[in-house]
Formats: structure tokens, C-alpha cells, sequence
């Protein structure tokens, strides 16, 4: 048996390139659209119910809930809310202690939230992933729910899920799905030979004719109306479900991590539309200009509420669109300012990254979506990589933002373009592994964007230079590695290089672990030699 299959690491572990190349043929996404339509109309209407996913964590805009609860109103039937909590499943994704309790925070905001509108969320307990779908049934076949709604989910294994949930609940309820993560539908934006389009370039341009030609898309829809008190009674049970707690492995380190954390990335929709309309009145001017500077902090650091689906996309264009672009869905460099296109620009990669998990799933299944980089030979580097992960490699930038996302669990995006390249083309460490961290610490963590992320190539980034470019005055630098704070002018891109022996001594800064421009050369060698015959 290869290494291949049995790594020294779990978190490296995939299935073969074939096998990946036979889910790509025979998509899951498919397979469930065929069994959605091939349900039995129901007619008779008696309780229904939304299931809410990790990925849609809010009342407001929320499409299929609002489905849900159009329905439950049409038919004077109770409208009732399901969460299934499964730990085992954040272990399965490595899901940070920060990014758990903002869902369960979120959760709790959410059932406050409904019960005021006489609508109870129940949020219910499986013990290990293979529950998750039995426990759903059994709530629904409890409480003889006809309908059920939910949203789109495009990992293999949330689709896998939910084909097996339409199977498993039988002629007991319809079950009804809409896409709710993306303005546009993944898949409906094509190449000209009829298939997904996978380049950003011609995927942006597309995408902002569609928007514009379509403004409608980024419309929202309200909150579901209060239930009628009688109607609720019918369902009086379900009120007050328990919250869940962290599993163990899951919890802050201390009470102070966690306040820390949350006083950062308060929870709940109010924090979120919040935390938007400042990004629009203090950053989106100049955001164009100073996006890659991490020591500005200018991003609209939104994407916590985005990965959990706090806030939706559709509310955040049509702040945008009617805040900063004068009602105009028209957000190319022409139609709109440049900070506007600039934000947006980022919105369509996070569009472009769900379509790619739809139309190549293996990208989600721990495989790169170049299947040739999979016969790359790694290296194993532990005294590497604990520097890496500590923030002690001796190269600045990549410091900073390593230590960045120890403390907020956060990471300025041209920080991590940094940190990642230097893992994997200069440690030469699998770059699986990286992608594991990130999911390990990141409260923004999402698996479509995380793994494009970290999608490998031969573009090696020199922290060096990228620190000079993007943070000139190196205040990101001096923040988050203050052994550095005194360290004048350029020499805080390169202290090793650029200061004399004595006085870089004195810095207690390590010296870089390995020479950039030797494990440049090491790092296209390897990827050439190892990918040149390759066959997935």
C-alpha cells in the first residue's frame, strides 16, 4: 500500500486520482437534482418545516425559509425549524474552536429570533455523521412534517446528504431545495462549449453582464410574518430546544480567548448588516488602493458572516448598491467607482470557488484541482513546520500573519497568499496540511474557499518583496512580531539580511529557516520532475 494511502498525517488522507476523475463524471449535484424531481407531488399540507445548515444561520433574506413560511401561511399550517448538531462533523472538518462557538452563538440569536415570531428551531443532537440524515427523519416523521426546506449545499458530502435524506424520508414529506449561497446559480454560467466556466477573467465579465442585465438577482426577501399564536400551540413542544455546547476539542483555550474572539467577530445578523454598513462608509472608497495593505485593515472583514450565511450576499450588493452605486447593479470598473468594483471583484471569486466545488468535486475531497500536483514528493519538515505554524520561520510577513490568525483567528488574505505559498513551495510541505491549519483556526473558514485558496501552483510568492510592495512602512509587521517593533526602515523585511550580525542578535528574531531563493529553485524543480509524467 502507497503512502499515498496511508499518510503519516489523517489530514492528508484521499481517494485516488480515478477515483476522483469518476466522481467528476457522475456529479453528486446531479444525482440529487434527479432524485428532487423525481419526488411524488404532495398535496396535503400539515406541518412544515426549514432545515437549517451551517451555511445559512439567519432568518433574514433567507430563501428557502421564506419559502417555508409562505407555504405554512397559504395552508394556515405551523412552521417549525430544524438544526441538526452533529460534533462529529466539526471534528470531520477540523472546525476551529472559534468558528464553532460563532455558530452556536449564532444559533442561539437565531431561535430567539423566531420565537418571536412564534416559530420554534429546534436544534437537534447526532452523535456521529451517519446520524445526521436518521435524526432529520425522525424529527420530521415525530412531528409529521409534509415539506421540508432547506438550501443548497455544493460539498460531495452535504449533497450526498441530502440525496440520501430524500431516500430515506420516502413518500413521509417533499423536500425542496433552492440556491441560496450565490447570486448566480452555480452551473448556469458556461463556456462556449457548453461547460462550466472555470477561469476567474471570463467568469468576472459574465458574471457582472448577468447582475446587471438581471438586478433583480440581488433583490431580497422579507422575514417570514409572525405565526399565529393558535398554529404555534401545535407545535408548543418544540419550543425551547436546548442549545448545543462545543465538543470538548472545540472549546477556547480560556474564558479570555473567547471573549477576545467574540468582542472581534460578535455574532448574530444586527453585527453583521453593522459591521457592513461601516465597511461602506469608513473603506470602500479606498478600498481599491489599499485592499493588499494589511496594515489598513480596510477589508470589510465580513467573511465570518458570509461562511455562515449570517448575512447574506444578496444584502451586502444591495448595501452596496444602494449606498455606494447609486441603485446601479452595474459593478464593473465602468459602471461604478473603483473601490465598488474592486470589493465586488472578491464577491465573484467566492461565486466563481462554489461553482468549481459543484462542477469538480474532487477539489473538496483533499485533491488539488491540477490532479498532477497529487504526485508531488513533499517534504517532511516538522522543524519547519512548527515554525510555520508558531510564526517563528524568520521571514517577517509570513510571521505576522501566522501569528495574526493564532490571535483573531482572522488573516489578512494577501498575508495568507503568503503564508500558504511559503509552506508549500519553500518548507515544500504538502500543502493539505496548510489548508488543515487554516480550518483549524479560522473563524471565516469556508471549504470552497479554503481549498481554492490553497490550489497549488508554480507562482512563488517572496514575502520579501510582497512586504515592501504591500506594507511599505512594515506596521503589519512591527504589530504582530514586536520583537521587530524598533527595527528601522526596510530592514523589517529582511532583518537577517540587512542588519548586521550583532545587532539582528539582539533582536531574539530567529534567522530564516530555510534561503528563499534556493528553495524557489528546489520547489520548480520538484513540481517539473514530479509532474512531467504524471498521469491522474
Amino acid at each position: 500500500m502507497s503512502k499515498r494511502d496511508q499518510p503519516d498525517h489523517p489530514e492528508l488522507k484521499h481517494p485516488s486520482t480515478k477515483r476522483a476523475k469518476e466522481i467528476d463524471a457522475n456529479l453528486p449535484y446531479d444525482i440529487l437534482r434527479e432524485k428532487l424531481e423525481g419526488q411524488d407531488k404532495k398535496d396535503e399540507v400539515t406541518v412544515v418545516a426549514h432545515w437549517f445548515r451551517s451555511k445559512d444561520l439567519r432568518i433574514q433574506d433567507n430563501k428557502a425559509l421564506y419559502a417555508a413560511a409562505t407555504l405554512a401561511k397559504d395552508q394556515g399550517k405551523p412552521l417549525v425549524g430544524l438544526y441538526v448538531f452533529c460534533g462529529a462533523e466539526f471534528e470531520w472538518h477540523g472546525t476551529s474552536p472559534a468558528r464553532t462557538d460563532f455558530i452556536i452563538e449564532n444559533l442561539r440569536l437565531m431561535q430567539e429570533e423566531l420565537k418571536e415570531l412564534n416559530i420554534p428551531l429546534v436544534v437537534a443532537n447526532a452523535e456521529e455523521r451517519k446520524d445526521i440524515v436518521p435524526t432529520a427523519v425522525k424529527f420530521m416523521t415525530d412531528n409529521s412534517v409534509s415539506h421540508v426546506f432547506g438550501d443548497y449545499e455544493y460539498e460531495v458530502d452535504e449533497l450526498r446528504r441530502d440525496t440520501k435524506f430524500i431516500k430515506e424520508i420516502g413518500d413521509k414529506a417533499l423536500f425542496s431545495l433552492h440556491h441560496d449561497q450565490t447570486v448566480v446559480e452555480p452551473g448556469t454560467m458556461t463556456n462556449n462549449q457548453g461547460g462550466p466556466m472555470r477561469v476567474f477573467t471570463p467568469y468576472h465579465k459574465v458574471w457582472l453582464a448577468v447582475v446587471k442585465d438581471s438586478p433583480d438577482l440581488i433583490d431580497t426577501v422579507p422575514v417570514p410574518e409572525k405565526v399565529d399564536q393558535k398554529l404555534s400551540k401545535e407545535v408548543s413542544s418544540l419550543f425551547g430546544s436546548k442549545l448545543p455546547t462545543a465538543p470538548k476539542n472545540k472549546e477556547f483555550a480560556s474564558t479570555a480567548e473567547r471573549d477576545r474572539i467574540r468582542k472581534l467577530w460578535p455574532a448574530g445578523h444586527t453585527a453583521g448588516l453593522q459591521r457592513m454598513d461601516t465597511f461602506i462608509k469608513k473603506h470602500l472608497d479606498d478600498y481599491a488602493a489599499t485592499r493588499s495593505n494589511p496594515a489598513k485593515d480596510s477589508t470589510s472583514r465580513m467573511s465570518p458572516y458570509f461562511s455562515a450565511g449570517v448575512v447574506s450576499m444578496r444584502e451586502a450588493l444591495s448595501a452596496i448598491r444602494e449606498k455606494a452605486n447609486s441603485g446601479s447593479a452595474d459593478f464593473s470598473s465602468n459602471g461604478s467607482d473603483p473601490g465598488v468594483a474592486g470589493w465586488v471583484r472578491e464577491i465573484v471569486f467566492r461565486e466563481l470557488y462554489r461553482q468549481t466545488t459543484m462542477t469538480t468535486p474532487h477539489t473538496v475531497m483533499n485533491l488539488p484541482q491540477n490532479l498532477k500536483f497529487d504526485f508531488v514528493n513533499w517534504e517532511e519538515d516538522e522543524e519547519g513546520w512548527k515554525k510555520w505554524c508558531e510564526g517563528k520561520t524568520g521571514m517577517p510577513l509570513v510571521d505576522a500573519g501566522m501569528r495574526q490568525i493564532n490571535h483573531e483567528a482572522y488573516m489578512h488574505n494577501r498575508a495568507r497568499m503568503n503564508v500558504s505559498s511559503y509552506l508549500y513551495c519553500n518548507l515544500l510541505i504538502d500543502y493539505r496540511r496548510g489548508e488543515r491549519y487554516f480550518a483549524e483556526h479560522l473563524i471565516d473558514w469556508d471549504l470552497s474557499n479554503n481549498t481554492q485558496g490553497w490550489e497549488p501552483s508554480y507562482t512563488v510568492f517572496n514575502p520579501v518583496s510582497q512586504a515592501e510592495k504591500n506594507d511599505p512602512e512594515g506596521k503589519y509587521i512591527r504589530k504582530w512580531v514586536p520583537e521587530l517593533k524598533g527595527v528601522e526602515g526596510k530592514a523589517v523585511f529582511d532583518p537577517a539580511g540587512r542588519l548586521g550580525k550583532k545587532e539582528f542578535e539582539k533582536l531574539g528574531y530567529p534567522r530564516p529557516h530555510v534561503d528563499w531563493k534556493e528553495t524557489k529553485q528546489r520547489c520548480m524543480e520538484r513540481f517539473k520532475s514530479d509532474m512531467k509524467d504524471a498521469e491522474p
